[in-house]
Formats: C-alpha cells, structure tokens, sequence
C-alpha cells in the first residue's frame, strides 16, 4: 500500500482502496492455506516413512504392517507410497482407552443390554 494521506482522498476512493487491500490480503491468505494443505498431503516413500514414524521402525516391520493390512498404503507398481495425512489419522486412531474410559464404557454397555424382566426363567 502506498503512503497515501486520507484527507485527500474522497470517500468512494478510500472505500475502492480499502477493497483493494482486503483483496491483497485474502487472496494472499488463501495461497498460503492451500500451500500447507498440499504441503500436508505429501507422499512418503518406505525410507522417508521409516523416519518420520515415531518409534522409527525398520524396512522388513513396515512390510509386514502391509502384507496384514495395519497401515494404509498406496501401490504404484512395485512402489509402496503412503500418504502423511493418512498415516497421521492411522497414528490418531491407535489411542489406547485409558482403564477409566473402559470401565465406563462397560458401565455404559451392562446398563444399555439389561434385560428389562426380573431374572432367568
């Protein structure tokens, strides 16, 4: 934006350079959101997967994680791929329940399938 003194300015003129500049920002903002979303859906090779996998597991353990269908991949060929935002979810979704959580979902599960009449017959 240029050094521009306002009072100079007439009032449909600062509006047309106020909406010039919104324009400036969110056009800019946008190509910065779409830039970490591509950025996000990277593709992994074994070797780079290996490495950004917390525990840092070895080639031969990947494999058999694919051969048993535990991890999502991409084969392009011979090629294996994995995708990070689908390895991300995969990580998210091994939460282990905490002894809490399973106690109440039990709690939950009995009084849900409690039979409605008095006892065995």
């Amino acid at each position: 934006m240029e050094n521009v003194i306002l009072t100079q300015l007439s009032v449909p003129q600062v509006r047309e350079l106020f909406r010039e500049e919104l324009e400036s920002f969110f056009s800019q903002a946008s190509v910065k959101t779409e830039s970490s979303n591509q950025q996000e859906d990277r593709w992994f090779d074994l070797s780079e997967l290996c490495t950004y996998l917390p525990d840092k597991p070895a080639k031969p353990t990947v494999y058999a994680w694919v051969n048993q269908r535990l991890i999502p991949y991409h084969k392009g060929g011979k090629k294996l791929r994995f995708l990070k935002s689908e390895i991300d979810a995969w990580l998210k979704s091994g939460r282990q329940q905490t002894m809490a959580e399973m106690a109440n979902s039990a709690n939950q599960f009995l009084r849900s399938n409690k039979k409605k009449s008095g006892g065995p017959k």
